[in-house]
C-alpha cells in the first residue's frame, strides 16, 4: 500500500524534470554577437593538428586560420552555424568535428549511453523489487526455531552439529 502512496510524487518528479530539461535545451538565448558565433563554432571544431584541443583553445596558425575563415563566414552573414562547420570539416575532414552528427553511424553515440542508462535503471528496478519482495516474506517455524537455537547458544556459525 505504501508504494502506491509514492508512485505520484515519482511521476511529478520524473515530469518536472523532463520539463526542465526540455525547457533548458529549447531555449534561446537571443541575439548573438559575431564574436561569440566565431567562439561558439570554433568550439565545435577540433585543431586538425593538436591532438584533442578545440580551434577555440588552440593556438597553431592552422587554428587561427580556421579561425579567421570563420570570421570571414560570419562577416558575411549568408551562412548558418552548420553550414560554417559544414564547409570547414569538408575542407579539413570529418576528424576536425567534435561534436559528432546525431545521424547514420554516429548517432550511435548518442543513443549508446541512453540506452544503456534505461536498461541500467530497470535492471535495478526490477532487481530492488525482487530483493523488496524475498525481504517481505514471512519467516516460517524453521526459521524461527534456526534463530531461537542460535540464540540459546546450540548452533555456531556454520556448526550444525551442537556436541562438536
Amino acid at each position: 500500500m505504501q508504494g502506491l502512496k509514492r508512485w505520484p510524487s515519482w511521476v511529478v518528479l520524473v515530469l518536472a524534470v523532463a520539463g526542465l530539461l526540455a525547457y533548458g535545451s529549447t531555449k534561446d538565448a537571443g541575439a548573438r554577437t559575431p564574436e561569440e558565433r566565431v567562439e561558439e563554432i570554433s568550439k565545435r571544431l577540433a585543431c586538425p593538428i593538436c591532438d584533442g584541443e578545440s580551434v577555440y583553445e588552440s593556438q597553431n596558425p592552422s587554428s587561427a586560420a580556421i579561425r579567421a575563415a570563420i570570421r570571414t563566414y560570419v562577416a558575411e552573414g549568408e551562412a548558418s552555424d552548420d553550414q560554417i562547420v559544414a564547409s570547414v570539416v569538408e575542407a579539413f575532414g570529418a576528424e576536425t568535428q567534435l561534436v559528432p552528427k546525431a545521424t547514420g553511424f554516429e548517432a550511435l553515440v548518442w543513443a549508446l549511453p541512453a540506452a544503456a542508462l534505461v536498461c541500467a535503471s530497470v535492471g535495478l528496478f526490477v532487481a530492488f523489487r525482487r530483493w523488496k519482495a524475498a525481504a517481505d516474506t514471512i519467516p516460517d517455524d524453521d526459521d524461527r526455531a534456526l534463530v531461537d537455537a542460535a540464540l540459546a547458544g546450540d548452533v555456531l556459525a556454520g556448526d550444525e552439529d551442537p556436541s562438536k
